[in-house]
């Protein structure tokens, strides 16, 4: 068994795939528009209408991007305690230099890169698009 994909709801999808693929390096491998019994039976909604957009990295890993053009939501404060997924993580090359980029589109980390008590990494958490919350992680 292996994890297939995180899927990240957001509100704005141009937003999100810019911030996805500019930053990160996810390409997108498909994007599609859903509706119809299948989508509603499992979605436990009824009468779904979803854009779906499947980005890949460099590496393999995917994440699948949500816009619910047919049952909107509002954005609330998340924090990382909060029940549920509480955030996805990353490896990146050079955290410097990717927050350095974020910061000039307005990202800001929840705090300056700390090492781990082992010395093995450098990572920060930020909230992206609809405050989903990435940790980011370059091994050292």
């Amino acid at each position: 068994m292996r994890v297939r994909h995180v899927g990240i709801t957001v509100s704005n999808m141009e937003e999100a795939l810019e911030f996805y693929q500019d930053f990160f390096g996810f390409e997108v491998v498909r994007d599609m528009h859903e509706e119809g019994d299948h989508i509603d039976n499992f979605s436990a909604l009824k009468n779904v209408s979803v854009r779906t957009v499947k980005l890949q990295d460099p590496e393999g890993q995917m994440i699948e991007l949500l816009h619910y053009g047919s049952h909107p939501r509002f954005l609330h404060k998340k924090d990382i305690a909060d029940l549920g997924c509480s955030h996805f993580a990353v490896t990146v090359g050079n955290l410097d230099e990717i927050l350095a980029n974020l910061a000039k589109n307005g990202y800001k980390p929840h705090c300056e890169p700390q090492l781990s008590p082992d010395g093995k990494v450098k990572l920060t958490f930020l909230p992206g698009p609809d405050n989903v919350l990435i940790e980011m992680v370059e091994e050292l």
